[in-house]
């Protein structure tokens, strides 16, 4: 019988996607950072926050900042959610994302929980806000593709063994499994611990590698949806692909095979 694994795209094995919160001004130098390196990143911001407070990055200046990278949801105004009645809870997802995307132009389809603060009645809820993910706070050290979405727990914390897992993460040459680094933190931190050099440092070490897809986080979710709707013959013999989007695939120690949206391939 035939294996098949699932790949990332162009055939790869490993990705890396960056995530950052609350949308303050230091964000700027950090996408900089991210652009001259090749690094795509996930930013949640407060839509009601943006328009009273100075030291966040305003509305008129968000769709250009964050092109090519990821705006995504963090609640309107950062509470606590889980201390909240549910209503209020759908209120502050619906209301952010209706507000981002008037600014950005596209569907807003990921949170990230504010101060962490989430519970069942809530990851259970999100789907019907037209939330696919939400990150929650601490870290795996580990570079394992989430089981679930409605609870992504990043690999680490920028300040947590950053370069620690970077080195092991571009070490790894072993094709067979696939892995994802994701990092997380606020861009305010590097200005308050005077450590930018440190960020940079890992940029410069993981950015521009033939190896690793830069991916933000919906593309991340998005994808591995494409390839949980491929429709493979009972031998493994061919794979029918219902989805526009290409995805991408290894059978036993073959070369990656692209699977284009629509078309049947034989195996």
């Amino acid at each position: 019988m035939k294996v098949v694994y699932t790949c990332f795209p162009q055939g790869k094995h490993k990705c890396l996607t960056m995530s950052y919160d609350d949308g303050r001004t230091e964000d700027i130098r950090l996408i900089e950072l991210f652009n001259r390196y090749g690094i795509k990143g996930t930013f949640h911001l407060n839509s009601g926050r943006m328009l009273h407070d100075d030291r966040l990055i305003g509305a008129s200046d968000t769709a250009a900042l964050y092109e090519g990278h990821e705006v995504a949801c963090h609640t309107v105004t950062h509470p606590t959610i889980a201390r909240c009645p549910l209503p209020l809870v759908i209120n502050q997802v619906m209301e952010d994302r209706r507000a981002l995307e008037a600014i950005v132009g596209y569907p807003v389809r990921g949170l990230s929980y504010p101060n962490g603060s989430h519970n069942a009645q809530i990851r259970e809820m999100l789907p019907f806000t037209g939330v696919c993910y939400s990150r929650v706070v601490g870290d795996t050290f580990g570079f394992d593709i989430p089981e679930d979405f409605m609870a992504w727990k990043a690999t680490c914390h920028h300040s947590h063994q950053l370069m620690e897992c970077a080195d092991r993460f571009t070490s790894i040459d072993k094709s067979q499994n696939q892995y994802l680094m994701y990092v997380w933190g606020h861009s305010y931190e590097f200005t308050q611990e005077n450590n930018w050099d440190h960020i940079e440092a890992f940029c410069q070490k993981v950015g521009g590698r033939d190896d690793i897809w830069y991916a933000t986080n919906i593309q991340i979710y998005d994808y591995m949806q494409v390839f949980s709707r491929l429709q493979f013959a009972a031998d493994n013999h061919f794979v029918y692909n219902p989805s526009a989007a290409s995805a991408w695939i290894r059978v036993d120690d073959g070369l990656p095979i692209e699977i284009l949206g629509g078309t049947l391939v034989s195996l």
